[in-house]
């Protein structure tokens, strides 16, 4: 079955702020069973357009990667990133590993 994977963009602006988030996530993630794949780390922008954080978490399957994007709890944790970010996401179907 494949997975889904949310492939987020980023350009902190407030790093505080932004902490708070990055602190928060990691447990909602792992509610929905989760994983980080790429968090930050060296990138090199061989084409288009970059920003400067990268981010992909794996899910089971499509329907729980948006089901942990569309949940309440998300909606919580994503207001602490409010004003600290400019952020590109996406929610994809890839791969089953």
């Amino acid at each position: 079955m494949p997975n889904g994977y949310w492939i987020a963009r980023i350009s902190v602006t407030d790093p505080e702020r932004y902490d708070a988030y990055k602190q928060a996530l990691p447990m909602l993630v792992e509610r929905f069973g989760g994983r980080f794949l790429v968090f930050g780390g060296r990138m090199d922008a061989v084409e288009g357009e970059a920003k400067p954080r990268n981010v992909v978490i794996a899910f089971d399957d499509y329907e729980t990667a948006r089901a942990c994007w569309q949940s309440p709890e998300y909606a919580e944790v994503a207001k602490l990133r409010a004003g600290a970010a400019e952020v590109d996401v996406i929610i994809v179907e890839g791969v089953g590993s």
